[in-house]
């Protein structure tokens, strides 16, 4: 008799918890003036004044964002003292997805129960931190004048339900704010331009096979928070591309990438292999009429991994820490290390059931210097983090499909992060590329390299 499907949303990867801060600060409509930056060995960006307009601001306009101090909570890293201009959705969305003049645009949340979405009573609901900051900021930001101002048309909201799981597929309907459910693809895919779905789980790959279906672009925003408008989506994406790039020019055609780490006084080594093909990047712009989902915030190099063999420490939700074997590009057995033994028990169980969800199916380094949020949409995204992915693949350009799981409940992209706020049990002393007959550290203790470093200087 064949195993019960287990969902992945019994065993999520750790999530910290968000920071939260007392009247959230933000500001649409500041002019920036670029500033020359000092240039430490950690330190490629663009530090920005802030001038504010003499023009009348609008509601969400009141207050500067801009840190010159770290930002608030325990968290921290290298660049938590960097600054950054205030959140500014007008620029956000001009930068991505220029040029927007006649476009319609729309925005999704996810809600554990859709029917909240009628007069939007889930504002009502204060666990529902993220979809209120879809109200707040986008949808209530572009009702008060971001869509005039970018000759843009709509801004209408919907709401759909929990898909439980990264990345696993809508349903087919939705709720508007008259509490009507209509048909997604009727409602949304064939009547917008742009879809901006700020959620709990991340919809980049349904999403983006559904922009290439339908012919529109779009932005993911899972898991959003304050330090993440201020910090990850107020940076320049015409600078992030660009950092990105240089990022991916050194380690692009690379033939694979080896992982060091070190995680419950044992030592282990993950070797990738790339087979030579063109790096990736996300960085954060969506430009003309190309369909196309942005990540947001963006800023990394990823690969779809050949195959893999060796070994790689994995921290669950519950602080349970497993050494997992890798074998022809799959894990395929977790151990324990610490923790609990019935979480490692599940793992080995769904893995035997439905052994793709032990597919690596990305590679990912950080290129962006941002302040660690607590959430992992931005915080895989800071330079000297790594990750991996378990899972679908097909929206990274690899073969992994919904299909071909045992269970579709089962299809998800999990990204394991490994950085110095999330995974302090564990070290990465190193990761290094092998391309084109040369060796390059990349990453050594959670700190880029020097290669790195000048690859991102432009030298």
């Amino acid at each position: 008799m064949s195993a019960p499907p287990l969902s992945t949303n019994s065993l999520p990867f750790l999530q910290q918890k968000s920071v939260s801060r007392k009247n959230s600060p933000y500001l649409n409509n500041a002019r920036l003036k670029p500033t020359i930056l000092d240039r430490s060995p950690l330190s490629f960006g663009i530090q920005y004044s802030l001038r504010s307009p003499k023009t009348q601001q609008n509601p969400l306009s009141m207050h500067d964002i801009s840190h010159s101090t770290p930002l608030p909570g325990k968290l921290s890293n290298a660049y938590s003292h960097r600054t950054f201009p205030p959140f500014s959705l007008s620029r956000l969305l001009n930068t991505v997805f220029t040029p927007t003049q006649g476009l319609s645009v729309c925005i999704l949340i996810d809600l554990p129960e859709p029917a909240l979405m009628k007069d939007f009573s889930f504002l009502k609901e204060t666990k529902l931190t993220i979809q209120r900051h879809a109200y707040d900021v986008f949808f209530q930001g572009l009702k008060e004048g971001v869509l005039a101002e970018l000759g843009m048309s709509g801004g209408e909201m919907f709401a759909y339900a929990l898909t439980g799981g990264s990345n696993l597929d809508l349903p087919e309907t939705c709720i508007n704010a008259a509490g009507e459910s209509l048909s997604f693809e009727e409602a949304v895919y064939k009547k917008y331009n742009l879809v901006l779905c700020v959620s709990t789980y991340s919809a980049t790959a349904p999403l983006t096979a559904s922009a290439k279906k339908f012919g529109f672009r779009g932005a993911t925003l899972h898991g959003l928070n304050e330090i993440i408008l201020s910090s990850g989506l107020s940076v320049d994406y015409n600078e992030v591309s660009v950092l990105a790039e240089r990022f991916r020019s050194g380690l692009t055609r690379a033939d694979r990438v080896e992982i060091d780490f070190v995680a419950g006084g044992e030592a282990a080594t993950l070797r990738l292999e790339l087979g030579g093909q063109e790096a990736q990047k996300s960085h954060g712009l969506c430009p003309g009429t190309e369909p196309d989902v942005a990540n947001l915030p963006a800023g990394e190099v990823y690969f779809v991994p050949v195959t893999a063999e060796g070994a790689l420490p994995m921290k669950y939700e519950d602080g349970t820490l497993g050494m997992m074997t890798v074998t022809e590009g799959r894990i395929v057995h977790a151990r324990l290390l610490s923790g609990s033994a019935a979480t490692i028990e599940a793992h080995n169980a769904k893995l035997a059931f439905d052994p793709v969800t032990g597919e690596l199916g990305e590679l990912g380094f950080g290129t962006q210097e941002l302040p660690p949020s607590g959430r992992d949409i931005q915080d895989e995204k800071i330079l000297g983090t790594l990750h991996v992915a378990t899972g679908r693949s097909d929206h990274l350009g690899g073969t992994l499909t919904p299909d071909r799981f045992a269970s579709r409940l089962n299809a998800t992209h999990d990204d394991v992060l490994f950085s110095s706020t999330k995974t302090p049990e564990i070290r990465v002393p190193q990761a290094r590329v092998y391309r084109a007959g040369e060796v390059h550290s990349v990453i050594e203790d959670y700190l880029p390299s020097a290669y790195v470093r000048q690859l991102m200087a432009g030298q």
